[in-house]
């Protein structure tokens, strides 16, 4: 059960008084949900791609028949098997079809009961914990920091901050997780891979945004542009998550269905 009010920190790490938590944090938390919106979400950057129809069939083998003490596959005159799936050149059995559908949809309750079961998610300690992240240091979950936090303008001045929040130490751990992919998507533009650190989430850009850019794993996100894949990457529910103090005012106009319930 999340707790009904949560304090608001100011850029020295000092507590600045106190808010009332909107209702969307004591949605209901429903990892089946979260994880069907991120895999429709996935599916939106997906192209559509397909075969030749005529791919591995551009050949005049013929199968020989029986009598010849070799398989039916058809063969060239040399004897070389070809056409048949399996074969050298051969077509697939089950090539990829452009009339594939891989673009899905959510039905729009669906979808926003993803998001707010996310949002609530990120508010319990327990789970991201459990997600990995390193919050020893962090005073509260939620962390909720003062507007003026959406004004910094130089990474320098943001790293001073989320060490004085605590946060830096998450940060650390995604700097140490970087390492080199194997296989061949190295050479598909996805050679490194690393962990996610935290979500920084605004209400306004007056230059958190630039100072944040280059801060491994973190990403800065407008309250009205979240989406559950942005609050449980991989479909993992519990994603480390800093509000400003606009930001929670902005989830406010947030109502959960009557159907939806709270805890």
């Amino acid at each position: 059960m999340v707790r009904v009010f949560a304090r608001i920190f100011d850029l020295e790490g000092k507590e600045a008084g106190r808010i009332r938590l909107p209702e969307v944090f004591r949605a209901p938390f429903r990892p089946d949900v979260i994880k069907r919106a991120v895999v429709i979400l996935q599916s939106h950057r997906l192209q559509p791609k397909g075969r030749d129809p005529y791919a591995g069939k551009r050949t005049t083998a013929e199968s020989w028949g029986v009598g010849h003490g070799l398989s039916r596959v058809p063969r060239l005159n040399t004897g070389r098997a070809a056409f048949a799936p399996g074969t050298v050149g051969g077509r697939l059995a089950h090539p990829p079809v452009v009339e594939k559908r891989i673009y899905k949809k959510i039905p729009k309750k669906e979808r926003r009961l993803a998001l707010y079961s996310a949002i609530a998610a990120s508010a319990q300690k327990e789970l991201v914990k459990a997600r990995g992240h390193v919050i020893d240091s962090i005073p509260e979950i939620p962390l909720i920091v003062v507007d003026e936090f959406e004004s910094i303008k130089r990474a320098k001045d943001l790293r001073r901050v989320l060490m004085t929040l605590g946060v830096w130490q998450d940060i650390e751990r995604v700097m140490d997780s970087v390492k080199v992919r194997s296989g061949k998507g190295k050479m598909r533009g996805r050679r490194r891979k690393m962990a996610v650190g935290p979500l920084i989430v605004i209400s306004k850009d007056d230059g958190i945004s630039k100072a944040a850019r280059n801060l491994p794993g973190v990403d800065v996100i407008n309250v009205r542009d979240l989406n559950p894949e942005l609050l449980a990457p991989g479909a993992h529910p519990g994603r480390l998550t800093i509000w400003t103090k606009s930001s929670i005012e902005e989830l406010r106009k947030m109502t959960l269905p009557v159907s939806v319930g709270v805890d």
